[in-house]
């Protein structure tokens, strides 16, 4: 197996409230637990501002190994935190209407007929919401229900609101409801690629990403994280497009972990991005592995993305199953295991124990990305 010596990371996070330093910080310390773990030593450099990204140089070495990988941050800290700083009644009016067009839009039935449990989840913060105000109209009208007049709900109906204000609210938060609104929000602009400026940004992440790819490398490898797998598909379906030379002759590893593209592309209105995963697919250039974890709810487990985008007989993605409960210790996974979102961040963070997958390895050791495609619970990288 040919060992990277030198390698380009384009990393698309999922739809979450941190910057490229947290991101850089988050990685740091995965990449501390993957190294003590593994055995090897690794050095994160401090981060250094794009126009539109950022990266950070990541050195690591074993015994017989060193590696060295750039890895450039296309997060969308600056889109989520303009959608969660909108007031209450903004997010609530607009995640119910981004939650009528994905039910209208074909998304709803795709999502239950191809991996129920994301339908689930989708239909899991509007109704806990809906339930709240519900709630909240009953408290109004419990009192002149119970035939105490009018007057009575000048008292009911603003301890309704408060109740609904400062207690449903902020226990909701705990299962991040209203930023989950947010998210809806831009799965139906990345389908339909209207509104939040979603054209705009995936302009001037191809153009970050256009100069990576002109950086010598012995591998390039473009991973993403649940929705950031959609912003990822059609940042490098866009160069494709128009510049497909610029992914000639490369070592090129498309790796979406908890994948949420379908997320977006089950849309009608979907049509490009449809057609950028069928670009993708079809590059002799790029290889594409798709990491699942059964555990996960918030991915399409085991759906074949590239068939289900309508590119049937075109090459799919190379599935990996991995088991986040192989790579935590039994205290660290039952404290995790109850909590879908933070289970769904485990793709991206570090390991308690060896296992068949390392995010960290993946994007800075020294083994080939396509090569996680044989691990196995029982046959284990080696370094």
């Amino acid at each position: 197996m040919t060992q990277v010596k030198k390698r380009v990371v384009l990393h698309f996070p999922g739809f979450e409230p941190l910057d490229a330093a947290a991101h850089r910080a988050r990685y740091a310390r995965s990449a501390k637990q993957s190294a003590t773990v593994w055995g090897y030593a690794t050095d994160v450099g401090e981060l250094r501002a794009l126009s539109t990204s950022s990266y950070f140089d990541v050195s690591s070495r074993g015994e017989t190994w060193q590696t060295d990988s750039r890895v450039h941050i296309l997060d969308h800290n600056d889109l989520v935190g303009k959608l969660n700083r909108r007031n209450l009644v903004t997010r609530l009016v607009l995640g119910y209407f981004a939650a009528l067009r994905v039910a209208v839009g074909g998304g709803m039935v795709g999502y239950f007929r191809h991996a129920w449990r994301f339908g689930l989840f989708f239909v899991f913060p509007f109704l806990l919401i809906l339930a709240g105000l519900l709630l909240a109209v009953l408290v109004a009208t419990i009192p002149y229900d119970a035939g105490l007049g009018h007057w009575s709900q000048l008292l009911s109906v603003p301890v309704a609101i408060l109740l609904f204000l400062y207690v449903f609210l902020p226990l909701t938060e705990r299962l991040h409801t209203l930023h989950l609104f947010s998210d809806w929000e831009m799965a139906v602009a990345m389908a339909g690629l209207r509104g939040l400026d979603a054209n705009g940004w995936i302009e001037r992440c191809a153009s970050e990403v256009r100069l990576a790819l002109q950086e010598p490398a012995d591998e390039y490898l473009v991973s993403s994280h649940s929705m950031g797998s959609s912003v990822a598909a059609h940042v490098v379906g866009a160069l494709l497009e128009r510049e497909p030379a610029l992914f000639a002759g490369k070592r090129i590893v498309f790796a979406t972990l908890g994948s949420a593209i379908l997320q977006c592309a089950l849309f009608r209105s979907a049509t490009v991005l449809r057609a950028r995963v069928g670009l993708i697919a079809k590059c002799p250039d790029i290889a594409w592995i798709d990491v699942h974890c059964l555990t996960d709810a918030i991915h399409f487990y085991k759906a074949k993305v590239v068939a289900l985008c309508g590119h049937v007989q075109a090459r799919q993605a190379d599935i990996i199953l991995i088991r986040f409960k192989t790579m935590l210790s039994d205290i660290h996974y039952k404290k995790i295991k109850g909590d879908f979102l933070r289970v769904h961040r485990q793709y991206v963070l570090g390991p308690d124990l060896k296992s068949s997958f390392d995010f960290t390895l993946m994007t800075a050791g020294p083994l080939p990305a396509t090569s996680f495609t044989e691990f196995t619970t029982k046959n284990l990288p080696v370094l």
